[in-house]
């Protein structure tokens, strides 16, 4: 009796991991408008903050949260956009210094050109290791590629290069993006914050012309001064965000431009050494 030989089943492959992306933006501006909430009402609201005991008084002398309690309810809003773009600029120096490695940056491209020269790829391996983040990680794909391209016979010169250059552009590609995540987001409120600010100052004069306007002859100074003061706190919080948003903007684009231009360097000089040492 003839037995046929029986191959296992192939199993399906695993689903890729994905990799967690931390909490989802909406979640975070929602957490931090529920809590501008709370201490706009509890705090700034605060009745021992205000003559007569009541939010409904004056705020006492220099109490500027009770100031700012005047602002009416444009005022919450205005300070989720300044704790979004706080704690998303905070994120950012994390991920960013995360993201230079362990090293000095400059010193790294240096020491990997210097390895390279030497045709030493198992150094220049030790150190993407010891370098980390995302420029040590783009280096390692490279470095990997160039010492697998060295023992290649397959491939002629022109489509060794292409093949590095491609795995350069490869492995940037899956490393920068997450960089800019969120700073969308922070250049969105340097001009929304702008807005809601004016919104909240128009919304001030309409009180303040309205109160004006029912005075009956008699001009009502209390309602008068309680509607520009409303108009004034939203335009100070407003154009305050917004210039907090730009200035965080500008800075994390410089540091990010830094990177690519040193993982652009890399790879060039990647290319470079093996066009030269690799004929």
């Amino acid at each position: 009796m003839s037995t046929q030989a029986k191959t296992p089943a192939a199993k399906p492959a695993a689903p890729a991991q994905k990799k967690s992306g931390g909490i989802p933006a909406g979640v975070v501006m929602l957490i931090l408008f529920v809590l501008a909430e709370l201490f706009f009402h509890f705090v700034m609201g605060d009745g021992s903050r205000f003559e007569g005991g009541t939010n409904e008084g004056a705020p006492k002398q220099g109490d500027y949260l009770a100031i700012a309690f005047k602002g009416g309810v444009i005022v919450p809003i205005l300070m989720t956009c300044f704790l979004t773009a706080l704690t998303f600029s905070i994120e950012r120096l994390i991920t960013i210094g995360k993201a230079k490695g362990s090293g000095d940056v400059n010193a790294f491209v240096r020491k990997i050109q210097s390895l390279l020269d030497k045709d030493d790829t198992d150094g220049a391996l030790k150190e993407c290791d010891k370098q980390k983040g995302s420029v040590g990680n783009v280096t390692l794909a490279a470095v990997k590629k160039y010492k697998q391209l060295t023992s290649d016979g397959s491939l002629d010169k022109e489509q060794k290069l292409a093949a590095l250059s491609k795995e350069v552009e490869e492995a940037t590609s899956l490393e920068l993006p997450m960089l800019e995540k969120n700073l969308t987001i922070i250049a969105t409120l340097a001009s929304v914050s702008t807005l809601i600010g004016l919104l909240g100052t128009v919304i001030g004069m309409i009180k303040a012309f309205s109160a004006l306007g029912n005075s009956g002859g008699s001009t009502d100074s209390t309602a008068l001064a309680n509607g520009i003061s409303e108009a004034l706190v939203n335009t100070a919080l407003g154009i305050g965000t917004s210039a907090v948003c730009i200035i965080a903007y500008n800075f994390f684009t410089s540091k990010i431009d830094e990177l690519t231009y040193s993982v652009d360097e890399i790879g060039l000089s990647i290319n470079q050494n093996y066009a030269t040492h690799h004929n």
